[in-house]
Protein backbone atom coordinates (compact mmCIF):
# COMPACT_ATOMS: atom_id res chain seq x y z
CA UNK A 1 0.00 0.00 0.00
CA UNK A 2 0.82 3.62 -0.82
CA UNK A 3 1.22 5.52 2.75
CA UNK A 4 -0.39 8.70 2.94
CA UNK A 5 2.01 11.07 5.02
CA UNK A 6 0.66 14.41 6.63
CA UNK A 7 3.22 16.76 7.67
CA UNK A 8 3.38 20.60 8.37
CA UNK A 9 6.01 21.79 5.76
CA UNK A 10 8.66 23.51 8.29
CA UNK A 11 12.26 23.16 8.08
CA UNK A 12 11.46 20.05 10.58
CA UNK A 13 10.54 17.62 7.53
CA UNK A 14 13.50 18.43 5.98
CA UNK A 15 14.51 15.01 6.10
CA UNK A 16 11.14 13.74 5.48
CA UNK A 17 11.47 15.66 2.06
CA UNK A 18 14.52 14.42 1.12
CA UNK A 19 13.34 10.49 1.83
CA UNK A 20 10.22 11.71 -0.38
CA UNK A 21 12.85 13.15 -3.39
CA UNK A 22 13.98 9.66 -3.05
CA UNK A 23 10.74 7.06 -2.90
CA UNK A 24 9.07 8.53 -5.57
CA UNK A 25 5.58 8.38 -4.06
CA UNK A 26 6.71 4.66 -4.96
CA UNK A 27 5.72 3.47 -0.78
CA UNK A 28 4.05 7.14 0.33
CA UNK A 29 2.99 10.49 -0.45
CA UNK A 30 3.28 13.57 1.57
CA UNK A 31 0.05 15.37 2.36
CA UNK A 32 0.27 19.22 3.76
CA UNK A 33 -1.48 20.22 6.61
CA UNK A 34 -0.84 23.56 6.96
CA UNK A 35 -2.83 24.65 9.98
CA UNK A 36 -0.71 22.17 12.36
CA UNK A 37 -1.38 19.23 14.60
CA UNK A 38 -5.12 19.98 15.17
CA UNK A 39 -5.63 19.49 11.16
CA UNK A 40 -3.43 16.19 11.18
CA UNK A 41 -5.70 14.88 14.11
CA UNK A 42 -8.76 15.61 11.67
CA UNK A 43 -6.95 14.24 8.80
CA UNK A 44 -6.42 10.99 10.74
CA UNK A 45 -9.80 10.69 12.23
CA UNK A 46 -11.55 11.66 8.55
CA UNK A 47 -9.52 8.51 6.89
CA UNK A 48 -7.56 11.34 4.47
CA UNK A 49 -4.40 10.52 5.84
CA UNK A 50 -2.71 7.39 7.74
CA UNK A 51 0.27 8.56 9.22
CA UNK A 52 0.84 12.22 11.18
CA UNK A 53 3.85 13.74 12.01
CA UNK A 54 2.95 15.90 14.51
CA UNK A 55 3.62 17.40 18.34
CA UNK A 56 3.54 15.25 21.08
CA UNK A 57 1.83 17.15 23.98
CA UNK A 58 -2.18 17.38 21.20
CA UNK A 59 -0.95 13.94 19.90
CA UNK A 60 -0.94 12.25 23.50
CA UNK A 61 -3.54 14.58 24.91
CA UNK A 62 -5.61 13.17 22.09
CA UNK A 63 -5.36 9.82 23.12
CA UNK A 64 -5.85 9.90 26.89
CA UNK A 65 -9.03 11.95 25.96
CA UNK A 66 -10.36 8.74 24.19
CA UNK A 67 -9.36 8.81 20.54
CA UNK A 68 -9.11 5.57 19.09
CA UNK A 69 -8.28 7.33 15.59
CA UNK A 70 -4.40 6.48 15.61
CA UNK A 71 -1.59 5.19 17.75
CA UNK A 72 1.77 6.44 18.66
CA UNK A 73 4.31 4.31 16.51
CA UNK A 74 7.52 6.52 17.07
CA UNK A 75 9.76 9.67 17.47
CA UNK A 76 10.50 12.37 14.96
CA UNK A 77 12.52 15.10 16.89
CA UNK A 78 13.71 14.89 20.54
CA UNK A 79 14.48 18.30 21.43
CA UNK A 80 12.20 21.06 22.68
CA UNK A 81 10.48 22.98 20.28
CA UNK A 82 11.17 26.71 20.71
CA UNK A 83 7.68 28.77 20.24
CA UNK A 84 7.91 32.18 19.68
CA UNK A 85 5.51 34.86 21.28
CA UNK A 86 4.59 37.24 18.68
CA UNK A 87 2.32 40.33 18.75
CA UNK A 88 1.37 42.84 15.81
CA UNK A 89 3.87 44.95 13.16
CA UNK A 90 2.60 48.17 14.53
CA UNK A 91 3.49 50.04 18.37
CA UNK A 92 1.37 48.95 20.67
CA UNK A 93 0.85 47.84 24.26
CA UNK A 94 2.37 44.40 23.84
CA UNK A 95 5.76 44.76 23.89
CA UNK A 96 6.54 41.96 26.51
CA UNK A 97 5.26 38.67 27.43
CA UNK A 98 3.41 40.14 30.62
CA UNK A 99 1.56 42.93 28.62
CA UNK A 100 -0.29 39.74 27.50
CA UNK A 101 -2.27 39.33 30.58
CA UNK A 102 -6.21 39.15 29.87
CA UNK A 103 -6.11 39.92 26.86
CA UNK A 104 -7.60 37.37 23.51
CA UNK A 105 -4.20 34.93 22.10
CA UNK A 106 -4.58 33.59 18.86
CA UNK A 107 -4.64 29.55 18.39
CA UNK A 108 -4.70 27.45 15.24
CA UNK A 109 -7.47 25.00 16.44
CA UNK A 110 -9.05 23.96 19.58
CA UNK A 111 -6.42 21.38 21.49
CA UNK A 112 -3.61 22.69 18.96
CA UNK A 113 0.06 23.06 20.31
CA UNK A 114 -0.28 26.73 19.90
CA UNK A 115 -3.20 26.77 22.96
CA UNK A 116 -1.20 24.07 24.80
CA UNK A 117 1.80 26.75 24.64
CA UNK A 118 -0.43 29.75 26.16
CA UNK A 119 -0.90 27.41 28.71
CA UNK A 120 2.59 26.94 29.47
CA UNK A 121 3.04 30.66 29.02
CA UNK A 122 0.40 32.06 31.13
CA UNK A 123 1.82 29.26 33.93
CA UNK A 124 5.16 30.44 33.55
CA UNK A 125 3.66 34.23 34.40
CA UNK A 126 1.59 33.14 37.04
CA UNK A 127 -1.61 34.22 35.30
CA UNK A 128 -5.00 32.30 36.53
CA UNK A 129 -5.65 29.88 33.87
CA UNK A 130 -8.88 30.15 33.68
CA UNK A 131 -9.27 33.66 32.81
CA UNK A 132 -7.19 32.83 29.03
CA UNK A 133 -9.37 33.92 25.77
CA UNK A 134 -8.57 32.27 22.59
CA UNK A 135 -9.57 33.47 18.98
CA UNK A 136 -9.12 30.66 16.24
CA UNK A 137 -7.11 31.67 13.33
CA UNK A 138 -6.82 28.26 11.45
CA UNK A 139 -3.06 28.76 10.33
CA UNK A 140 0.05 31.11 10.17
CA UNK A 141 -1.75 33.54 7.37
CA UNK A 142 -5.06 34.06 10.08
CA UNK A 143 -2.74 34.29 12.81
CA UNK A 144 -0.52 37.56 11.91
CA UNK A 145 -3.48 38.79 10.22
CA UNK A 146 -5.42 38.25 13.43
CA UNK A 147 -2.77 40.49 15.53
CA UNK A 148 -2.41 42.72 12.79
CA UNK A 149 -6.46 43.89 12.84
CA UNK A 150 -6.28 44.09 16.32
CA UNK A 151 -8.92 40.94 16.67
CA UNK A 152 -5.71 39.29 18.81
CA UNK A 153 -3.24 40.69 20.76
CA UNK A 154 -0.68 37.72 20.03
CA UNK A 155 -0.28 33.91 19.27
CA UNK A 156 2.52 31.37 19.55
CA UNK A 157 4.46 29.43 16.99
CA UNK A 158 7.46 28.22 16.04
CA UNK A 159 10.34 30.35 16.25
CA UNK A 160 12.23 29.90 12.46
CA UNK A 161 8.75 29.29 10.83
CA UNK A 162 7.76 32.48 11.79
CA UNK A 163 10.83 34.29 11.89
CA UNK A 164 11.11 35.64 8.16
CA UNK A 165 7.48 37.07 8.47
CA UNK A 166 9.06 39.22 11.75
CA UNK A 167 11.88 39.98 9.65
CA UNK A 168 9.35 41.27 6.15
CA UNK A 169 8.01 43.80 9.24
CA UNK A 170 4.49 41.90 9.41
CA UNK A 171 5.18 40.92 12.70
CA UNK A 172 7.26 41.35 15.46
CA UNK A 173 8.73 38.72 18.32
CA UNK A 174 8.21 39.91 22.02
CA UNK A 175 9.62 36.12 23.46
CA UNK A 176 9.80 33.26 23.12
CA UNK A 177 8.53 29.56 25.25
CA UNK A 178 10.04 26.29 25.08
CA UNK A 179 8.14 22.92 25.20
CA UNK A 180 8.94 21.32 28.42
CA UNK A 181 8.44 17.49 26.29
CA UNK A 182 10.44 16.86 23.29
CA UNK A 183 8.45 18.24 20.17
CA UNK A 184 7.49 16.16 17.41
CA UNK A 185 6.05 11.75 17.49
CA UNK A 186 4.92 10.20 14.72
CA UNK A 187 1.09 8.42 15.03
CA UNK A 188 -0.11 5.97 12.52
CA UNK A 189 -4.35 4.69 11.97
CA UNK A 190 -4.45 1.60 13.70
CA UNK A 191 -5.80 -0.63 11.29
CA UNK A 192 -5.68 1.08 8.26
CA UNK A 193 -1.80 1.69 8.15
CA UNK A 194 -0.20 -2.01 8.28
CA UNK A 195 2.65 -2.56 10.76
CA UNK A 196 4.71 -3.84 7.96
CA UNK A 197 4.32 -0.64 6.12
CA UNK A 198 4.85 1.52 8.71
CA UNK A 199 8.09 -0.51 10.28
CA UNK A 200 9.60 0.17 6.51
CA UNK A 201 8.36 3.70 6.06
CA UNK A 202 10.14 4.35 9.60
CA UNK A 203 13.09 2.68 8.31
CA UNK A 204 13.57 4.34 5.78
CA UNK A 205 12.72 7.91 7.76
CA UNK A 206 15.40 6.85 9.75
CA UNK A 207 18.28 6.07 7.48
CA UNK A 208 17.70 10.27 6.41
CA UNK A 209 17.63 11.48 9.64
CA UNK A 210 20.87 10.10 10.34
CA UNK A 211 22.22 11.55 7.36
CA UNK A 212 20.34 14.82 7.82
CA UNK A 213 21.64 15.26 11.71
CA UNK A 214 25.06 14.01 11.44
CA UNK A 215 28.14 16.43 11.87
CA UNK A 216 29.05 16.48 8.47
CA UNK A 217 26.04 16.84 6.95
CA UNK A 218 24.91 19.99 9.70
CA UNK A 219 28.49 21.74 8.53
CA UNK A 220 27.29 22.52 5.61
CA UNK A 221 24.90 20.30 2.95
CA UNK A 222 21.86 20.22 5.18
CA UNK A 223 22.27 24.32 6.17
CA UNK A 224 22.48 24.56 2.16
CA UNK A 225 18.99 21.71 1.85
CA UNK A 226 17.33 24.44 4.62
CA UNK A 227 18.14 27.43 2.64
CA UNK A 228 17.11 26.32 -0.67
CA UNK A 229 13.82 24.59 0.30
CA UNK A 230 12.33 27.28 2.98
CA UNK A 231 14.53 30.81 1.99
CA UNK A 232 15.76 30.97 5.59
CA UNK A 233 18.97 33.05 6.29
CA UNK A 234 22.34 31.02 6.95
CA UNK A 235 22.75 31.87 9.86
CA UNK A 236 18.61 31.20 11.45
CA UNK A 237 19.91 27.97 9.86
CA UNK A 238 22.98 27.15 11.49
CA UNK A 239 21.10 28.52 15.02
CA UNK A 240 18.46 25.86 14.36
CA UNK A 241 20.68 23.05 13.38
CA UNK A 242 22.72 24.10 16.49
CA UNK A 243 20.13 23.01 18.60
CA UNK A 244 17.51 20.54 17.19
CA UNK A 245 18.01 16.86 18.29
CA UNK A 246 16.70 13.78 15.66
CA UNK A 247 16.43 10.11 17.32
CA UNK A 248 18.65 7.61 15.67
CA UNK A 249 15.74 5.43 15.49
CA UNK A 250 12.53 7.23 14.58
CA UNK A 251 10.39 3.69 15.47
CA UNK A 252 11.88 3.61 19.36
CA UNK A 253 9.97 5.75 21.87
CA UNK A 254 11.32 6.51 25.13
CA UNK A 255 8.25 5.52 27.70
CA UNK A 256 8.63 8.42 30.05
CA UNK A 257 8.21 10.39 27.25
CA UNK A 258 4.27 9.65 27.42
CA UNK A 259 4.21 9.53 30.69
CA UNK A 260 5.80 12.97 31.82
CA UNK A 261 3.91 14.43 29.04
CA UNK A 262 0.48 13.09 30.26
CA UNK A 263 1.30 13.90 33.55
CA UNK A 264 2.21 16.99 33.40
CA UNK A 265 0.42 20.41 34.98
CA UNK A 266 0.19 21.97 31.65
CA UNK A 267 -1.87 19.62 30.27
CA UNK A 268 -3.99 19.32 32.74
CA UNK A 269 -4.48 23.13 33.37
CA UNK A 270 -5.49 23.12 29.79
CA UNK A 271 -8.61 20.53 30.16
CA UNK A 272 -6.16 18.42 27.90
CA UNK A 273 -6.06 15.55 30.37
CA UNK A 274 -7.74 14.58 33.74
CA UNK A 275 -5.24 15.02 36.43
CA UNK A 276 -5.05 11.14 37.31
CA UNK A 277 -1.96 9.17 37.79
CA UNK A 278 -3.47 6.05 37.40
CA UNK A 279 -2.00 3.34 35.29
CA UNK A 280 -0.94 4.30 32.24
CA UNK A 281 -1.74 1.04 29.78
CA UNK A 282 0.52 0.98 27.17
CA UNK A 283 -0.97 -0.86 24.68
CA UNK A 284 -3.78 2.48 24.97
CA UNK A 285 -1.10 4.70 23.30
CA UNK A 286 0.85 2.63 21.45
CA UNK A 287 0.76 0.22 18.38
CA UNK A 288 3.47 -2.69 20.07
CA UNK A 289 3.13 -3.99 16.66
CA UNK A 290 5.22 -1.61 15.30
CA UNK A 291 7.21 0.65 17.67
CA UNK A 292 10.00 -0.19 20.15
CA UNK A 293 10.06 1.37 24.10
CA UNK A 294 13.56 2.74 25.34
Amino acid sequence: MVLRIGYVREHFCSPLLQFEAEDKDSTFTLIECPSGTGQLISRLTNDEIDIAIALTDPLIAGIAKGSEAYKLVGSYVTSPLRWAVITGREPSTYNRIPDLQGSTIGISRNGSGSQTMAYVMALQQNWPTEELKFRVNNDIRGLIDSVNDGSTSAFMWEWFTTKPFADAGECRFIGQVPTPWPSWLIAAHPTRAAPDAVRAFLDGLSRHVRAFASPEARAGPSVRFVMEKFGYAEADVKEWLGAVEYPEDCAQIPWKVITETLWHVVLQQAGAVAPSRGDVKQEQFLNMDVVSLV
